[in-house]
């Protein structure tokens, strides 16, 4: 990832944890609507009330765009690794079934964050889980060490997703498993908006076409690669950020509500599993 964006990323996931912490949600983040209830949200991607009032509170902030627990078919006594844990929600979701023979590892590069998965683990007595701080395109991880590998719409913010699944691929055990949620392009965006740093920590920017995303995961050696589901992205609250509105300004390009439907229609999310 260039630096510039890998650092503009760190920074405002960090001041997203800071600000859950004070009970505000970013305007920053188009992932989700600031203005709903992070329950809602997640509800709107997948997660049961059940599993949603499981979890610490301030676990939740609202920036998934699926539900990678759902299709990972864990068991007791096996590791998972969570690729960009934020503040840890799907790690809290599968620590109980992995249980305390089992290992949850959650994998972040914003101290902010951590420190925020590291309190909400505290709060709710979750011993088998950790969090550590590292690069998922280079994790500072043992290879061979784990049966699951989850993540949670973070992969797309990568520059580097080859580097990220062949990583990925390392540290998993043989017959390991990978259940990922993400964004995708079904067709190449605007300039102004894959420029955008704005629009990069929307989970837009960074989004790469579906057939270039499946190659980098088959390229890395991983197999039976399913996709099991697809939905529409609400990129029109990307959209209706001022930063990015300002951004396609200076790059002179005027849109209007057609050119945004067909914007929006341009990206998805989707949930995928694949094998060692």
């Amino acid at each position: 990832m260039n630096k510039s964006v890998k650092t503009s990323v760190i920074e405002s996931y960090g001041k997203l944890a800071q600000s859950r912490k004070n009970g505000i949600i970013s305007k920053l983040f188009a992932c989700c609507d600031p203005s709903e209830n992070a329950n809602k949200v997640g509800a709107s991607i997948g997660y049961s009330e059940e599993i949603l009032n499981s979890v610490p509170k301030d676990s939740n902030l609202g920036i998934g765009c699926g539900n990678p627990s759902a299709l990972a078919n864990l068991e007791n006594g096996e590791t998972v690794i969570d690729l960009g844990s934020g503040a840890g929600f799907d790690a809290f979701i599968v620590a109980p079934i992995v249980g305390n023979s089992g290992k949850v590892i959650g994998i972040d590069l914003s101290d902010e964050m951590l420190k925020l998965a590291k309190q909400n683990a505290k709060k709710g007595n979750y011993s088998n889980v950790e969090f550590v701080k590292g690069d998922i395109e280079k994790l500072p991880l043992e290879g061979n060490i784990a049966e699951h590998i989850i993540s949670n719409c973070v992969i797309n913010l990568s520059q580097n997703k080859s580097a990220v699944f062949k990583e990925a691929f390392r540290v998993l055990k043989d017959k390991g498993r990978l259940s990922i949620s993400d964004i995708v392009l079904k067709k190449e965006l605007p300039d102004f908006i894959k420029k955008s740093l704005a629009g990069h920590i929307a989970c837009v920017s960074g989004a790469e076409k579906l057939e270039d995303y499946l190659q980098y995961i088959e390229d890395a050696g991983f197999k039976d690669i399913k996709i099991e589901s697809k939905s529409n992205f609400p990129l029109e609250l990307m959209l209706a950020d001022p930063q990015v509105m300002q951004l396609a300004k200076e790059f002179n390009f005027t849109l209007n509500s057609e050119e945004a439907k067909d914007i929006a229609s341009s990206v998805i999310s989707i949930s995928l599993t694949a094998k060692k």
